[in-house]
């Protein structure tokens, strides 16, 4: 299996952080990414400039691999089922990513087997959400091509129907809740499943995206133990082979309910790098070559900040405060070799770690104030 040819669908920081991971076994990876100067371009043993869309484009690119895995869901599925009938080894498997790329049909099959999740409609367009206003509060989803935030507006009541897409969606009943929670499951494919310590994220109010987390989750212990099975009873659902990040939300009830899952590293277990035995991007390849299955075990307590571009800037990227973090100890900077910062983008994270949870969340606070990611036009005219 080590001296298979790999093949991975993207080129951005997940493949960033599974090549860094591959290193260590030797694994020859290739790497197709739309973006020439993707962070992948410069260090993958073998990159390929082209789109992830493209059915020929995919087929060609895998046609000589022996294994193929993504680390994005938007990809074309056509060319990778092709490529599974004449024997390649596609992790995820195409069918789950089909499942997963549109959110109405992952909706509709939580609901088919009877796993917990909000109340929730399909909807065609925007005409079909205002028929709906005694469902609200809600938020509409776009079935397709939403990410890190984007393709998801909050319906709060009749007077926010302008903001409903006008395209299929989901409209998912606001849930009170009073925490956000994930859990990455491994699973190979003889059917040997470990999960990851539990985490609790924070979103940006306005961004719908993570901005950083704790590990692991401040839960009670059923509550933990609900979210861990939940996981587990998913990814067997799907019967996937690889990594399944799993998002849930904890009503005020106690009950854990499935927000939505990503087949692939997430932004969730970034920390894992330094905070685990076994990072996810290891246990990737663990799952996916079909490898005994690392340890999870967590060292200590953990956080991971996300370094987002600085609203307003766009340009040559500067990571400004680096030296304040560098001097803290147990505080460890990832750049994702973006060249080019703009608003909200993310550019690297910051994977924070204690033996003390508070101590923990004073560092955290300490990250959060002391780097910013601003243009360097910007860092010029300061000096």
């Amino acid at each position: 299996m080590l001296s298979s040819r790999i093949g991975i669908l993207g080129g951005g920081q997940l493949g960033l952080m599974l090549l860094q991971a591959a290193v260590d076994w030797n694994l020859d990876i290739h790497v197709l990414d739309p973006d020439a100067e993707a962070p992948c371009s410069r260090i993958a043993p073998h990159f390929v400039h082209g789109s992830l869309q493209d059915y020929d484009t995919v087929y060609n690119f895998g046609k000589s691999l022996d294994v193929i895995t993504i680390e994005i869901e938007k990809v074309n599925v056509e060319a990778l089922e092709v490529l599974e009938k004449e024997g390649k080894r596609v992790y995820p498997q195409p069918s789950v990513i089909r499942q997963i790329q549109d959110k109405r049909i992952q909706k509709q099959f939580y609901r088919d087997h009877n796993l917990p999740t909000a109340d929730f409609i399909l909807t065609e367009n925007r005409e079909d959400v205002q028929q709906h206003a005694d469902f609200l509060p809600a938020f509409h989803k776009l079935g397709r091509d939403g990410y890190d935030g984007r393709g998801v507006q909050r319906l709060s009541s009749a007077h926010d129907f302008h903001k409903a897409f006008d395209a299929p969606g989901v409209l998912e009943k606001a849930v009170p809740f009073e925490k956000e929670i994930a859990v990455i499951v491994a699973r190979r494919p003889s059917g040997q499943v470990l999960a990851f310590p539990t985490v609790e994220m924070a979103f940006h109010p306005e961004l719908n995206l993570v901005e950083y987390l704790f590990a692991p989750a401040q839960l009670d212990q059923s509550v933990d133990q609900q979210a861990q099975q939940l996981a587990r009873q998913v990814a067997d659902a799907f019967g996937i082979v690889g990594l399944l990040a799993v998002e849930m939300f904890v009503t005020k009830g106690g009950e854990v309910l499935i927000n939505e899952v990503a087949p692939r590293p997430h932004n969730s277990g970034h920390h894992t790098i330094r905070a685990n035995a076994t990072s996810q991007f290891e246990q990737h390849w663990r799952a996916i070559l079909d490898l005994p299955l690392g340890s999870t075990h967590a060292y200590g307590p953990a956080a991971m900040v996300n370094l987002l571009g600085e609203d307003g800037h766009t340009g040559p990227a500067y990571y400004e405060g680096m030296e304040t973090l560098l001097a803290t100890e147990e505080v460890f900077p990832f750049l994702y070799g973006k060249a080019i910062t703009k608003p909200f983008r993310k550019m690297g994270h910051v994977t924070v770690m204690d033996t003390d949870l508070d101590s923990l969340k004073e560092k955290v606070e300490l990250v959060k104030r002391s780097i910013r990611v601003v243009s360097k036009e910007e860092e010029g005219r300061k000096e």
